[in-house]
């Protein structure tokens, strides 16, 4: 395992210790009785090993009408979190949910700008601000997700497009508290295909420093990986020093490999 953070140190970066943010976005999979069954099997494996917690907050993101039985089988220990919010608090918007009422069913994240709903549903930038600043006056922390795809990287536009994404979808008053960026290169996500370690660091480094230019307390906001995170390869992943946990999606469907993950931290 290779140790950025000592290198960083080195360097005379500051690196701060923070608890890594191991989130499961369950995206549009099982019944009511799986999703149940998996939030107990979770919840079992965290309290079998009790340095977890020291080290790691848990987030699962189910369909929105599994948060509610999936929540009462979680502890204190295991917080839980929308897949996407209305850009609305209310009215007639069919289909939508808002982030106010993600928040009265116990919501304290919510995953927005995912690589999904910006390519299958146009979301642009502005759009997941907008739902960005919504959950953020709801009290729930947003998880903006940026990434660029494998014809953007091979073209060399990755940090441009990574900065765009983020910059422009960050809302007013984003701050560590009610901010996370995730980067998840699309072409790395549920394909099996993982960025090198020198990727993720280059682009995780190049995240903070962009932050810096934007948010005070910059070195603060928790920046997740994703794209295929298995047990196999979270400790590299987790070894860079401005990687500060992940957002999981095919692991995070089963309790052994979501945990085992966090495990790797």
């Amino acid at each position: 395992m290779r140790d950025t953070r000592a290198t960083d140190r080195q360097q005379g970066l500051e690196v701060l210790d923070m608890k890594n943010l191991i989130a499961g976005n369950w995206k549009m999979n099982g019944t009511m009785g799986e999703a149940i069954k998996l939030a107990n099997s979770i919840v079992d494996a965290i309290q079998s090993d009790a340095q977890l917690l020291e080290k790691n907050d848990f987030l699962v993101c189910p369909p929105f009408h599994h948060i509610v039985p999936v929540e009462a089988e979680l502890t204190m220990a295991v917080n839980i979190g929308g897949q996407d919010c209305s850009p609305f608090d209310a009215g007639a918007y069919t289909g939508d949910i808002s982030a106010t009422m993600l928040k009265d069913v116990n919501c304290s994240y919510v995953i927005l700008g995912h690589s999904e709903r910006r390519s299958y549903y146009s979301e642009s930038n502005m759009l997941i601000k907008q739902k960005a600043q919504m959950a953020n006056e709801q009290g729930l922390t947003a998880i903006i997700c940026v990434g660029e795809t494998e014809t953007e990287r091979e073209a060399g536009q990755e940090q441009d497009v990574v900065a765009t994404q983020m910059l422009e979808s960050l809302p007013e008053g984003a701050t560590a508290d009610n901010t996370v960026i995730a980067y998840e290169p699309v072409w790395a996500i549920g394909t099996g295909k993982v960025a090198t370690i020198e990727d993720i660091t280059a682009m995780h480094d190049f995240i903070r420093a962009k932050l810096a230019e934007k948010l005070e307390g910059a070195d603060k906001v928790r920046i997740l990986y994703g794209g295929s995170v298995k047990p196999a390869n979270a400790e590299e992943i987790f070894a860079v020093a401005n990687v500060n946990g992940a957002l999981i999606g095919g692991a995070s469907l089963k309790a052994e490999d979501f945990v085992g993950i966090a495990k790797a931290s």
